[in-house]
């Protein structure tokens, strides 16, 4: 059987499971070229049936997320969620109207899913899908939290585990706690989109100035270079309280805002990200600690925006009563397509397994394809390269950065070694480098290392189990703090992808590096110039490469020099 998830809001994109194998997977920005896509995803689904090789016939059920009432109203008019993408985005002026847009949507999030929302919703879906040639497709709509929760359990690789999901709200929720076992999900907990702390984290990121949906990383990372002070100093303290395993607001999402814009105006963004962030951090491990307790599990999967807060996930994973935890690497809700699609599986197929060995789900290019898009170009010097991954790591050696495009591509908002940016771990003028010409990232925001599952026990200190995908921050170790510098936060953790067989040519890379230097770790960050998405295909990475005036660049086995570089 084929199903097929799609999303068609924040981040929208398309999954394809066949049986118990997750075929195909990708969000619609990558086609698009506009960050966190909202459309319908017309691309990502023509992409997965191309890749599969089938008809849209051969496709038994479609699978969607969520039948909220303001869902159901932007599927029904999609202008309208066109308009709030440009507005939440800041591509136009400040709207004069800006505060009763916000009212607006605040007053709006505890709304739910109203009788006859599920069925204007398969309705308006239907209609899309006819423009793909689905005559009469058969529709499952999957609870929003559900198919959060579905990611994270059926590819955690876990038997028994407590499954946690929290995020802004989805279908009137905000959190749900489930228990996974004997292939069974159940909903023991859920915290209402009224009394979201992560509404309230999205709040004080647009507070701040900026891109709610987008940005929560800078906060995290910004907070970092406030003062330190005890939560009974934090003004924000009583904002949430929690007991057992309920979550409690003490304003709703309007007040809140409003509240929180008056405190922000009195202090440093520094100081009130650390607020912000303090916070979050304190309401989750009381969560955790507190179901822990109930429940006797010590084995945790997470899903949810939330979950991409890596500070968090490190304090989580540092708790005594966590002996493993696992972090879909998709978290956020550009991973529900494909939770649609396994919560639509388990229902009809009693599939709650997957081999998820690896993040490599998107297109994928050949020689053939990659050797036309250089000749198309005809402007960079090109050759095919009998030993990559050695000469790879010569030029990262030497101090510069390359561009890295391999197989097929990551899903998920990490860079986890086909769609990368490559440099020195330990080169801070190669960090510059990046920034200057590249990534344009704000000062304060760190880069992450990819490096081999051996180098992490030797490098980190609390390493409870590989995190192949980059969810979870960890602190450097004192002997390794030189030869990471280009890869540390100021409080001296990194975010690292921990590299095993998964990925053999980056694999060598790495290693090869390593008979260099000493060292199997190298500074990894996405293939795009900033605020676009990761590239997509060989014309992508070729015009990024001439736009950024970037020296060197791998692409399958062709190694690319452009003379226009700067130097």
């Amino acid at each position: 059987m084929y199903i097929l998830g799609i999303w068609d809001g924040h981040d929208s994109g398309a999954a394809l499971i066949h049986n118990d194998l997750i075929i195909f997977a990708a969000n619609e920005e990558r086609y698009t070229k506009r960050k966190l896509e909202v459309s319908f995803p017309y691309n990502s689904i023509k992409a997965a049936l191309e890749f599969a090789q089938i008809k849209p016939a051969e496709v038994n059920v479609v699978a969607f997320p969520t039948a909220e009432f303001t869902k159901t109203v932007s599927r029904v008019f999609p202008w309208q969620k066109e308009s709030y993408y440009r507005f939440r985005r800041r591509k136009m002026l400040k709207p004069r109207h800006e505060g009763l847009m916000r009212f607006t949507k605040y007053s709006m999030t505890t709304i739910g899913v109203l009788p006859g929302c599920r069925i204007i919703s398969k309705g308006a879906i239907k209609r899309e899908l006819r423009h793909l040639g689905f005559e009469n497709p058969e529709l499952y709509c999957a609870n929003h939290h559900a198919s959060h929760a579905a990611t994270a359990a059926y590819t955690s690789g876990f038997r028994k585990a407590a499954v946690i999901t929290m995020d802004g709200l989805g279908d009137g929720e905000s959190c749900t706690i489930s228990d996974f076992s004997n292939g069974r999900l159940e909903k023991r907990h859920s915290i209402s989109a009224r009394n979201s702390i992560g509404v309230f984290y999205e709040q004080a990121t647009n507070i701040v100035g900026m891109r709610e949906l987008e940005d929560e990383g800078k906060v995290m990372a910004m907070a970092e270079y406030s003062y330190p002070f005890t939560f009974e100093e934090n003004k924000l303290r009583d904002f949430f309280s929690i007991k057992g395993t309920e979550i409690t607001a003490k304003y709703g999402p309007v007040r809140q805002y409003d509240m929180l814009n008056r405190l922000a105006w009195s202090m440093p963004r520094e100081q009130f990200s650390y607020m912000v962030q303090q916070l979050l951090e304190r309401i989750a491990l009381e969560l955790v600690r507190n179901y822990s307790e109930e429940s006797g599990s010590r084995s945790f999967a997470f899903a949810g925006g939330i979950m991409s807060n890596v500070k968090l996930n490190m304090r989580i994973k540092d708790l005594d009563v966590v002996k493993e935890h696992f972090t879909f690497p998709h978290m956020g809700d550009g991973g529900i397509a494909l939770g649609a699609a396994m919560v639509a599986n388990h229902e009809l197929n009693g599939v709650s397994s997957y081999d998820f060995k690896d993040a490599y789900l998107g297109n994928s290019y050949s020689d053939e394809q990659i050797l036309e898009s250089l000749r198309q170009n005809g402007r960079l010097r090109y050759e095919i390269d009998a030993d990559k991954p050695s000469h790879a790591a010569e030029i990262i050696n030497d101090g510069e950065y390359l561009f890295w495009f391999q197989d097929r591509m990551e899903y998920g908002p990490r860079a986890l070694g086909n769609r990368s940016i490559l440099a020195s771990a330990s080169s801070s003028s190669a960090k510059d480098m990046l920034n200057i010409y590249v990534k344009h990232r704000e000062w304060y925001q760190p880069f992450a290392p990819s490096m081999l599952e051996e180098e992490a026990v030797k490098a980190l200190d609390g390493v409870k189990s590989r995190d192949r995908f980059m969810t979870t921050a960890y602190k450097v170790k004192d002997t390794y703090a030189e030869q990471m510098r280009s890869v540390v936060h100021i409080d001296m953790t990194a975010r690292p992808q921990m590299l095993g067989n998964e990925n053999r040519s980056y694999r060598a890379l790495i290693e090869a590096l390593k008979k260099k230097n000493g060292c199997g770790i190298v500074l990894n960050t996405s293939f795009n110039i900033h605020g676009m998405p990761i590239v997509l295909s060989p014309a992508d990475a070729i015009e990024t490469m001439e736009k950024t005036k970037t020296r060197y660049m791998f692409i399958g086995d062709y190694f690319v020099e452009n003379k226009a570089a700067k130097k």
